[in-house]
């Protein structure tokens, strides 16, 4: 009863540490995370609290749960209409983006950390998929307004992209110890079994589950008891898909999303509740990793996993970014913003512990560069998000409550015009060129776009800037209109 008694305070007293210095240090711009990270450091081996962690399957099978219902949370928040501007470039970043950031930083990990050509390409995977507890906490805490574009993009992107991830971690530690099995017709197998499997049972337990709680008597029951019915159906689903050799990454998130579309009002009173169980899952894996770690042990190759890092961010992570983004037409400020948002978080720090597990040779200073590119990543990029978003000029101003009327005609322009007015008749009005045709002002925008618009996207024609004011749905109805010096 002593150890029990003494272990229960030791966790309790740590979260509740974490919480308070957290509170303190979001006024700063620190990420709770971090506090989360360096609060377990400094109850490990080299800290004040001196105590020795070393349990690695331990911190596989936590950190794998806690992502699980991080993932579950972030898919009962997606909400299907952002899939309209956020699904096909989401797409593209979580296969394409993160093959491309895989290589580009495994060629950076094999120059600076010496590394054999397989060994830096699974350095690179490890750290190459965003983090959904970062970004989802982020997003939620920083107070931004970005378009929905690039909201469901970052979102999205962030859910989908662990299982490809988890998919060339996999594989390339199998090709490391089993050489004599690993070939390419292997690792495409692997590949469709994890996504086939994965997105088949996530959609149809979701429709299930969905379909379930639609008929279960739940008008007096407490919102929480809801909560917990979803946590407990997504961590079995991320743990039977994963049995029968799916992805459960894809599979919980898939849930979550499906789940919520077809039982959105039930969900929608079990959010709070299942935001608790997300935050518990980020304060536990978070204070569990930074354990895990040992300092002193990160200093010989500290230089080099930072050189890597910087690769990542400044170099690695915008070209597949451009690379993505470009051909649908994102601009070079949507780029930069999402490329800045590539957060690392947990993900690759659990990565890591695969090659660990296996016994891959230098396993040890995969993980070590792991832990440095996720610091490193939440100190700069989540501390600079607003910064990055103003510096970008993708932070709107919110047109229910225009506080600030410079920041309202610098986006959306001078004059606000009715999405159905004649487009030849407003730019007869105004001295400018008719279009062509005889569209609407609010088709003739969509058309001149290009792709499914937001609020905030715009086109230049003949000294004039036409913005998309408002939307209802994916109809424009309002446009706005400003002259160009």
């Amino acid at each position: 009863m002593d150890l029990l008694n003494a272990s229960l305070f030791a966790v309790g007293a740590l979260v509740f540490a974490s919480v308070l210095a957290g509170l303190f240090s979001a006024r700063a711009g620190l990420s709770f995370l971090v506090v989360f990270l360096v609060v377990g450091m400094l109850a490990g081996e080299d800290g004040p609290g001196g105590y020795a962690f070393n349990d690695r399957e331990l911190s596989l099978w936590v950190g794998s749960a806690a992502l699980a219902v991080i993932l579950l949370d972030g898919g009962l928040r997606t909400q299907f209409s952002t899939f309209r501007t956020g699904l096909a470039p989401a797409a593209w970043l979580a296969t394409v983006g993160v093959a491309v950031t895989a290589a580009v930083t495994g060629v950076a990990a094999c120059l600076v950390l010496g590394l054999p050509p397989l060994a830096g390409l699974l350095a690179g995977a490890i750290v190459g998929s965003t983090d959904a507890a970062a970004v989802f906490a982020l997003l939620k805490s920083s107070g931004l307004r970005v378009s929905e574009r690039l909201a469901s993009t970052l979102e999205i992107e962030s859910g989908l992209n662990d299982p490809m991830a988890v998919f060339m971690v996999l594989a390339l530690t199998a090709a490391l110890t089993t050489p004599e099995q690993a070939t390419l017709g292997a690792a495409a197998v692997l590949f469709a079994q994890q996504a086939l499997i994965g997105a088949a049972g996530g959609v149809a337990a979701g429709m299930a589950v969905g379909a379930l709680l639609l008929r279960l008597p739940l008008g007096g029951t407490a919102d929480g008891l809801v909560g917990l019915l979803l946590l407990a159906s997504g961590v079995a689903v991320f743990g039977g898909t994963g049995w029968l050799g799916g992805s459960g990454f894809l599979a919980v998130y898939l849930f979550g999303l499906i789940v919520a579309h077809r039982a959105t009002a039930i969900v929608e009173r079990s959010l709070a509740a299942m935001d608790g169980y997300a935050w518990l899952a980020q304060a536990g894996l978070f204070l569990l990793l930074g354990l895990l770690v040992t300092p002193h042990q990160l200093v010989a190759d500290l230089p080099g996993a930072l050189v890597v890092a910087a690769v990542l961010m400044f170099v690695a992570r915008p070209l597949a970014v451009a690379l993505c983004l470009k051909p649908l037409r994102f601009d070079w400020h949507e780029i930069g913003f999402v490329s800045w948002v590539g957060l690392r978080g947990a993900v690759p720090v659990v990565l890591a512990l695969f090659p660990l597990l296996a016994g891959v040779p230098q396993a040890d200073l995969l993980f070590e560069v792991a832990f440095v590119v996720v610091l490193a990543s939440l100190l700069l990029q989540g501390t600079t998000l607003v910064r990055a978003a103003r510096l970008a000029g993708v932070n709107l101003p919110d047109a229910q409550a225009p506080a600030d009327e410079d920041a309202m005609r610098r986006v959306f322009g001078d004059f606000a015009l009715a999405g159905d007015a004649p487009a030849a008749d407003v730019c007869a009005f105004y001295g400018l060129p008719a279009p062509a045709n005889g569209a609407t002002l609010a088709a003739w925008t969509a058309e001149m776009i290009g792709r499914p618009p937001v609020v905030g996207d715009g086109f230049d024609w003949h000294g004039a800037h036409f913005a998309v004011r408002a939307m209802d749905g994916s109809r424009i109805v309002r446009v706005g209109l400003s002259m160009l010096p």
